[in-house]
């Protein structure tokens, strides 16, 4: 015959068996094909109902390899790498490429392509935020946002097609000025987008700013302790929408900057409706040296004068054997750039991109390593959002504008 049962066992053992009615965690995927998320992010989280507890950006879908892609290319190739980082600000990346090679060659950029440096890269900070704008708002479900930013944009992307013949990764900025010359008319038409742009802005404020939608979904959402963003390495208008004015533009000035009267957007509400109006006054701002650029435009060459550097004119080509030589020479062999290294940042959309470029004195770099905003602004992803609720979450990573071609190299 059996023991007879511990009655305080059995009561233990029938409360164990019983239906749980409290709180019951689960770990949910989110991506990394969702289209909340801007590209191939995995989010794992962790849920206690609708509230997230835990979460884990996990990261490395779009790997490319493109930072040990530049050691078989030689400098001059390697600008077509950087247009596919940060897909959506491609001028950016070639300016920050060719400014740190630029440096370690000790190589002068006449004015000319200087100012038209600021004027491109500045439409492409219109580019980037009006893609960032439009499908924020269409993940909180404002859909006539989304229509009317990508009209604009497609105004920008002519543009960058007539300079380049490419719209998107139009490598346009080469080491030592442009690879083009600015083509005829385009001063007409950059003043035509630029002259209708501000009334444009006003119409996308009028539609979301006071919205009583927009605001509750916006507003006290998306939190960060400054002081966590500074640990983990966020930038850009995350960083300004917090209270702290930075940016390179101003605070390290590169490509004739310096010149250019602006202002630097700041809030101190530190939530995802600051970052959105934040966004808003830099294209504004960014209209406005776009103005500067075209109205003091310099006169002069349009890219630099050494000609073992830079390739020479067509029309020289024809009539000097030296200049087919040299133009032979740096497209078959590219040019030698002397021992050592650079540190180059610049102010992307996004935040501060910072090029680290190493020199062996070869024809082909020996490292080159970005700094690049989208990695440092999504670590702070999990400080955001736990303890918020999973409906905040959306509202709160399209907050951030980041790119995964940006983060994952």
């Amino acid at each position: 015959m059996g023991e007879l049962a511990n009655p305080e066992q059995t009561a233990a053992v029938a409360e164990e068996e019983k239906p749980q009615t409290g709180s019951r965690r689960m770990v949910l995927n989110m991506g990394p094909q969702h289209p909340s998320t801007h590209g191939v992010l995995r989010l794992v989280l962790e849920l206690d109902g609708e509230t997230i507890m835990k979460c884990e950006p996990e990261l490395g879908y779009l790997h490319t390899g493109i930072e040990k892609e530049f050691e078989v290319k030689n400098y001059q190739q390697a600008v077509t790498l950087t247009d596919r980082v940060d897909y959506l600000a491609p001028l950016s990346n070639n300016l920050g490429y060719c400014l740190s090679v630029e440096k370690l060659l000790g190589l002068e950029i006449p004015p000319k392509a200087q100012w038209m440096r600021v004027m491109l890269t500045e439409l492409t900070r219109l580019n980037s935020h009006l893609v960032w704008l439009g499908t924020h708002a269409l993940d909180i479900g404002a859909m006539s946002v989304f229509l009317y930013c990508f009209r604009e944009r497609e105004d920008i992307l002519r543009i960058f097609e007539m300079f380049s013949g490419q719209r998107m990764m139009t490598s346009y900025f080469r080491i030592g000025g442009l690879a083009l010359e600015p083509p005829r008319g385009w001063y007409e038409r950059v003043k035509k987008f630029i002259d209708t742009f501000p009334s444009r802005v006003d119409e996308y404020e009028n539609l979301l700013t006071g919205n009583r939608i927009w605001m509750g979904r916006t507003q006290g959402v998306g939190r960060i302790p400054l002081e966590d963003m500074l640990d983990l390495g966020v930038t850009g208008p995350m960083l300004r929408a917090a209270g702290l004015k930075i940016d390179a533009r101003k605070d390290e000035p590169y490509s004739s900057y310096e010149k250019f009267d602006f202002e630097v957007p700041v809030r101190t509400e530190n939530d995802v409706f600051a970052r959105y109006l934040v966004r808003l006054e830099e294209m504004r701002q960014s209209t406005r040296i776009v103005r500067q650029a075209m109205d003091g435009m310099p006169e002069g060459p349009w890219k630099a004068d050494d000609q073992h550097v830079v390739l020479p004119d067509r029309e020289k080509m024809k009539t000097q054997m030296e200049a087919l030589i040299y133009h032979f020479k740096i497209v078959t062999e590219g040019f030698r750039v002397a021992a050592g290294e650079v540190y180059q940042v610049i102010e992307s959309p996004r935040g501060e991109l910072g090029f680290y470029a190493v020199s062996d004195g070869t024809a082909k770099p020996y490292r080159v390593h970005m700094r690049t905003p989208s990695f440092g602004n999504l670590q702070a992803t999990s400080v955001m959002v736990e303890g918020t609720l999973i409906a905040d979450l959306i509202a709160g990573i399209g907050s951030m504008d980041f790119v995964l071609g940006d983060t994952d190299r």
